[in-house]
């Protein structure tokens, strides 16, 4: 008959000799690991991570003045890969500006053209006195002619959407593939007021517009955008317009 021995044990958490034995043979649990240690770890993975993007933000220029300083293999290799990129920067930036859109003509030139690349509507208000609303277009100019290779386009809410209310705009539509991937209600989802390039940069990267360590990008864009959304979905014209004005919220 099978009789069950009481092992002795005094603290099972114990750094001991004697708890190793134990744990080696299944009668306490392992030892989670350190706090400390998993700490320490991930602080040198950041720090390696640094490290070996230190030139993720150096034009052609910037990386010829480190040739003192840094190994010329590694040098050589960033100057290929930035090279690379600004060949197919060059390559695929055709648009370039803010192209305004008139209904007759929503489901061409956004819906169809965002099977070849991202396309970002700006419903604008048809207040003067929409502060957002006048933001979010100096923006949009600027990011039109910082990414030539996503369309960035511009149509007046409630041109666009029969009822929308003024209240919500501005309102950021993202196609790509066909179809919408993103909606942003109001620069509220984003800093409001003081939204500015690096905020809508951030949002870019997060729908995917974007590379992370994009040359283009400013340097503190780092890929960290909140997009829970509220409000109801805005329709693109294709949609019936048959909702009233208190539908939307």
């Amino acid at each position: 008959m099978d009789m069950s021995v009481n092992v002795p044990i005094d603290d099972p958490k114990a750094d001991t000799e004697w708890n190793d034995i134990l744990r080696k043979h299944g009668i306490i649990p392992e030892k989670p690991p350190s706090p400390t240690l998993m700490i320490e770890e991930a602080i040198a993975n950041a720090r390696d991570y640094a490290h070996q993007n230190r030139l993720d933000d150096k034009d052609l220029d910037q990386l010829d003045e480190l040739e003192d300083d840094e190994d010329a293999e590694f040098l050589e290799q960033y100057r290929r890969k930035r090279m690379a990129e600004l060949s197919t920067i060059s390559r695929t930036s055709v648009f370039n500006q803010v192209y305004p859109i008139q209904k007759p003509d929503y489901s061409r030139d956004v819906t169809d053209a965002s099977t070849h690349t991202f396309v970002l509507v700006h419903l604008t208000s048809s207040l003067g006195a929409n502060s957002e609303s006048r933001l979010l277009t100096e923006l949009w100019r600027e990011l039109a002619r910082q990414f030539g290779d996503i369309k960035f386009c511009e149509m007046k809410a409630d041109v666009c959407i029969e009822g929308y209310p003024d209240k919500n705009t501005p309102t950021i539509l993202i196609y790509h593939d066909g179809d919408i991937k993103r909606q942003v209600i109001t620069l509220g989802e984003l800093a409001g007021t003081k939204t500015g390039i690096r905020d809508l940069e951030k949002l870019l990267i997060d729908v995917g517009a974007l590379k992370g360590d994009d040359s283009r990008l400013s340097h503190s864009a780092l890929p960290a955008v909140n997009s829970s959304l509220t409000g109801r979905k805005a329709m693109p014209p294709s949609s019936t317009a048959e909702d009233d004005d208190d539908e939307w919220v």
